[in-house]
């Protein structure tokens, strides 16, 4: 097998895979392979996979089948495959076993994969799924150019072992990335072109260096010059201290949107996913972040027929629903993941059940979010201009509430636009230009 020339990272789930994405792209750049449009064109196909869901590691599989079965078809030589991210954690060898791919590299360990295509290249599958603590972000070369709005992760690994979840296991311990390394990893990607940064972690919001927290290096990036918005998730609601919810209140960067996942809103069922908070304490919790911002819109996840869940227990979870009234929200199936102690529980509900009441959750959260986005009709706010639309003229962006807003305009990306908000539907909004602000 020759070296590569021509790479494509596809990208699974949550937007730190995003993340880790980029990343991997820019260090094969940096090692003088280009970027392809698609995995047709590539050499090197990294598949950047998610464990969340039941049937990932399955998909990952499907995906490898498809890529070689293309390539015959085309006449052409199949392209080496690189399996990364959480799958490829927890598969491991595996992976190369029963594929036969040639090579396989961990969340922790992407840094390597140059090395590990190297190695491939000349005739070894090359595996590494160390997982040290963040040095891979010593490695990674400086950020070059990036879109309006950019991922920057600040936090990896969870110690909080929520029953159903293999984040602990395929992620590791909760690690927080020095506080002047990400304040000048900010500075790059402003200086990249982004105008809004969004901070992630497993738990962000459990970020903490040397006596400080979150709410305390969103103060500093609110100095940054260019940096206009700041957001961040996922949060874990132990972990919303009142400094971080003052910074909702103070930071006018710091933009009116916050997830905070939930889960399920019976006691017994949260305590048997071992989330360490009660419901009480969560509406509680969310009454003190809406008393320091009145217009915060709220997000959050769910899941539905964890094992035992009753009719009744599912029940509160809709009233909680009701009680926060979300302006999005994600929602799923119990997932049995392997290895993780839910998978061992009995009492597992029938897919029937799941389904149903899924339905009649999605249905309250889909009320909740349209009447949410028809409540904002008739604001004005900020618009960052994030990409061109299907119209001609048509430009899409964000509303600080993270609503998808679509206006005719001539502005370009990059541009913050006024809008006057004047119709709205279950996923997105349409706006009318006031005031362009300056570049």
């Amino acid at each position: 097998m020759t070296n590569p020339k021509r790479f494509h990272v596809k990208s699974f789930g949550c937007q730190m895979n995003v993340y880790d994405g980029e990343r991997m792209a820019e260090l094969m750049a940096a090692d003088g392979m280009v970027e392809a449009g698609n995995a047709d064109d590539a050499d090197l196909v990294v598949l950047n996979t998610c464990h969340i869901r039941e049937r990932a590691t399955e998909k990952v599989y499907s995906d490898i089948g498809r890529l070689r079965k293309s390539a015959r078809i085309a006449g052409r030589e199949a392209p080496m495959i690189a399996v990364a991210g959480c799958v490829a954690q927890a598969e491991g060898a595996e992976i190369v076993a029963r594929a036969k791919v040639d090579v396989v590299v961990g969340p922790q360990a992407y840094h390597n994969l140059p090395r590990l295509v190297a190695e491939a290249a000349a005739g070894t599958a090359a595996l590494d799924t160390d997982m040290p603590m963040l040095s891979k972000f010593n490695q990674l070369p400086a950020r070059r150019k990036v879109g309006p709005s950019a991922f920057l992760t600040v936090q990896e690994g969870c110690d909080k072992f929520c029953t159903y979840c293999v984040v602990p296991y395929t992620r590791g311990a909760e690690v927080s990335r020095p506080f002047t390394a990400i304040v000048d990893e900010a500075r790059a990607l402003v200086d990249a072109g982004a105008r809004e940064i969004t901070l992630l972690g497993q738990n962000v919001n459990a970020w903490a260096h040397d006596g400080l927290g979150l709410h305390d290096l969103i103060r500093a990036l609110d100095r940054v010059p260019g940096l206009l918005r700041i957001r961040y998730t996922t949060s874990h609601p132990n972990d919303m201290t009142q400094g971080l919810i003052d910074a909702h209140r103070d930071v006018e960067a710091l933009m009116p949107f916050l997830h905070l996942p939930v889960q399920a809103g019976s006691d017994r069922v949260l305590k048997a996913m071992n989330r360490s908070h009660t419901r009480d304490g969560y509406l509680r919790l969310i009454e003190r972040i809406r008393a320091a911002r009145p217009d915060i819109a709220l997000s959050g996840d769910f899941i539905v027929g964890f094992p035992g869940e009753s009719e009744a227990e599912f029940a509160e979870t809709l009233s909680l629903v009701g009680e926060v009234a979300y302006a999005q929200a994600y929602s799923f199936k119990y997932s049995p993941r392997p290895g993780t102690p839910a998978a061992a529980m009995g009492d597992p509900l029938s897919a029937a059940v799941m389904d149903e009441r899924l339905q009649r959750l999605q249905a309250a959260l889909n009320r909740d979010q349209l009447a949410f986005n028809r409540a904002s009709v008739g604001r004005t706010c900020a618009m960052l201009v994030e990409r061109r639309g299907k119209l001609p003229g048509q430009m899409l962006g964000k509303s600080p509430w993270l609503q998808s807003v679509h206006l005719l305009t001539d502005a370009a990306i990059g541009d913050v636009v006024e809008v006057a908000l004047t119709d709205a539907g279950p996923n997105s909004l349409t706006g009318v230009e006031r005031v362009r602000a300056a570049a």
